[in-house]
Order: structure tokens, then sequence, then C-alpha cells
């Protein structure tokens, strides 16, 4: 049986994360303009996190694709709630290991192709698009930049940028639940065009830490293809084997076999933000 799909549209709400089986009724909240909040009583009631709303670092900060810079990743450790990573666009890495109470800057090794070479390295600038961890080894985290793809072996704190897939830009990417090394990732044209290259789309699976990438397409449209996929709109099952994706113009493909082929199950939705599987 299929598990329950959800398409998920939000806009200045970009991300909404439990606090894990330890924390039950705590959710963190990221928003656009860079607002991190925190409930503990399962969302009645919301307090702004303002050890990081007042980080003197927030300065540099700035919107990658929208006015304001936001919150779209939240990773809180299941073993540790209380140290807990998110990603800002356009502000880099950031992490707390006391649950909010204090925040440092991390990311070391992520590069900004798109910032004067003396600023590339700056972690402060740094536009992720989106940052997951493999649930059984939080350690191995997947992050999808704007310059490229990178993998940390510390949560997180340090990134090596993955130099054998192109194209490697994108918005997306999927961590497989209990494989460190396996994940996913839908690539496009950087900036001028947004859309799939040579008008083919394609799903970019690596199974060895980031050291090949595999080119999924049986399925996928391999002409005149114009689908973007967003950063929140690809989700996996929880054994890994079934992935779920939607685009800007309205499909919805699934993959039943690990990403290996596809179906289209709609091609008449409203552009699709956020898929989460159920």
């Amino acid at each position: 049986m299929r598990q329950k799909v959800v398409p998920w549209s939000l806009e200045k709400i970009w991300s909404l994360e439990a606090g894990g089986a330890s924390e039950p009724g705590t959710l963190w909240c990221g928003t656009i303009p860079g607002g991190l909040f925190r409930s503990v009583d399962s969302g009645a009631t919301w307090e702004l996190n303002r050890p990081l709303w007042d980080m003197p670092e927030r300065g540099k900060w700035f919107g990658g694709g929208y006015d304001w810079p936001g919150i779209h990743s939240i990773l809180v450790n299941p073993t540790d709630p209380r140290r807990v990573a998110i990603a800002v666009s356009c502000g880099g890495v950031w992490e707390t290991l006391d649950g909010g109470g204090g925040w440092r800057l991390v990311g070391q090794g992520l590069v900004a192709d798109y910032m004067p070479p003396e600023l590339a390295g700056d972690p402060a600038v740094q536009d992720p698009h989106r940052v997951v961890h493999c649930r059984a080894v939080p350690a191995r985290a997947w992050l999808q930049h704007h310059s490229g793809i990178f993998r940390s072996d510390d949560g997180g704190v340090t990134w090596q940028r993955m130099m054998s897939v192109n194209p490697d830009f994108g918005f997306v990417v999927v961590a497989h639940p209990t494989d460190p090394d396996t994940a996913w990732f839908v690539p496009g044209i950087k900036d001028d065009q947004r859309i799939p290259k040579d008008g083919a789309m394609s799903v970019s699976r690596t199974r060895d830490g980031g050291l090949t990438f595999e080119s999924l397409r049986f399925g996928l449209p391999q002409e005149h293809a114009y689908h973007l996929v967003y950063r929140h709109a690809m989700d996996v099952s929880s054994d890994g084997n079934t992935l779920v994706m939607g685009s800007t113009t309205g499909s919805l493909w699934v993959s039943e076999d690990g990403g290996e082929s596809w179906e289209r199950m709609s091609a008449e939705l409203s552009p699709v933000y956020t898929v989460r599987m159920a």
C-alpha cells in the first residue's frame, strides 16, 4: 500500500520541525524574515528565539530569491534534542547545543561562488538551499547549496564539496533514513533559467557518500521539461524505498524503488511547494 502523501503550500513559514520523542509537544518553526520560533505546547503558543534574532552576524544576512533571509531547514538531533542546527538563505548554517539558549555560526568549508573571492568562504553569507541529515546517523548531513553539493560528517559543523556531480545546482536534497551514504538531489540550470539541463528531468543519487552520482531518469520527461522542484518538495519513506516529489508545474511523481523509476500521479496540481509522507 502506498503511504499517504500530503502536498503542503507554505510561504512566510518556511520550515516546521518536531522536537523529537524525548520532547513531546515541542515544535520549531523557521520563517521569513529569518525568525526562529519555538513552541512547547504543540503549537498553541510560540516564542521568538531572541538569542538567534539578536546575533550581530545577522547584519550580513540577505535574501536568496526573496527580499529577506529565511530559515528553511531545522535539524533536531534525534539522540540529543537540545542540539539543533538551522540553515538560512542567505545566512549560513547555525547550531545550538542547549536548545536555543546560545548559537554559533558553523559551516566551515562552504564556498559561495557568487561572492567576491575574499568573501567566498565567509560562513555568514552562505546560501544553503536545503540541509538534511540521516536520521539513523545524524552526524552525516547533506547540503544543497547555491554553489554545489556538500557533505558533512560532524552534523553540519564542517563541510566538504562534492566535485563528482554535474550539474550540481538545485534546491532539494533528501537523505536516506538509515543509510548515511545515500541521498537524492534534483539538478537544474543555475540562475539564468532554473529548468532541467537540456530540457530533460533527472534525479541525482549517490550511494557511496558522494564519491559518485547516478542520473535517474526512467519515467521522467526527457524533452521539453520545465519542472523545478523546490527545497521542501521531495520526501522519502521510513524504509528509504518510496520517494515522492512535486514540481512548480503542478506535477507529482512517485518512485517505489529508490528512484530507479518514476510514475507521474498528477500533472494538474497548483505549484507544489512542499511534500510530506505520513
